[in-house]
């Protein structure tokens, strides 16, 4: 008489222990699978919390505390350009400027006001945005304009005469919109 089921490679197994032992396989296989589907899911899940909260914390870095934006055009020849800058008054604010921001939008910039003409220099200590810097006397004409600055350099950056403001632009914007020496801000700083 034949066994009722066919035996296993292996001795004493017959094939219902086989098939158990194939279903705990799968089993434990399934599992495997959703658990590993779990902690990918609960993986993404926080990574994009928290890019959305560093997107929420730089927006918010995008002006300082306190610091609104205003309208200031520059013209240039025929040509008249718009931007919203931020004005820094006082000396807490031109301290900071621009200080520990990792971008700012391509038509914001900080105009800092010396409130009487003065020598000005600037540096790009704790700045991470490389920037045009443009001098302006107190009429709003621009006097020179240093391009490009170095992020995080001490190297001080002269005014060269007396001047009564600084426009700081993103790097690139000054030769993008072919700004030069005598073209002028309008803002109501200026006379």
């Amino acid at each position: 008489m034949a066994p009722l089921f066919p035996q296993s490679d292996k001795p004493g197994m017959t094939s219902p222990d086989l098939k158990s032992r194939q279903k705990r396989g799968r089993i434990f296989i399934v599992a495997f699978l959703a658990f590993c589907f779990l902690v990918v899911a609960i993986s993404l899940g926080t990574n994009l919390t928290r890019m959305a909260a560093r997107d929420a914390a730089r927006a918010q870095q995008s002006t300082q505390p306190g610091l609104k934006l205003e309208a200031l055009t520059i013209t240039s020849g025929d040509k008249r350009h718009s931007f919203q800058i931020e004005l820094a008054r006082n000396d807490a604010d031109r301290a900071r400027g621009l200080m520990f921001r990792q971008s700012m939008p391509a038509n914001q910039g900080m105009l800092f006001d010396f409130e009487r003409d003065q020598m000005v220099s600037m540096w790009m200590r704790n700045t991470f945005i490389p920037l045009d810097m443009l001098f302006v006397f107190a009429d709003g004409r621009i006097h020179r304009i240093e391009q490009r600055t170095e992020v995080q350099s001490e190297r001080t950056i002269s005014s060269g005469v007396p001047v009564r403001a600084v426009l700081e632009l993103n790097a690139g914007t000054a030769e993008r919109l072919g700004l030069k020496p005598g073209d002028r801000l309008i803002h109501p700083m200026f006379r």
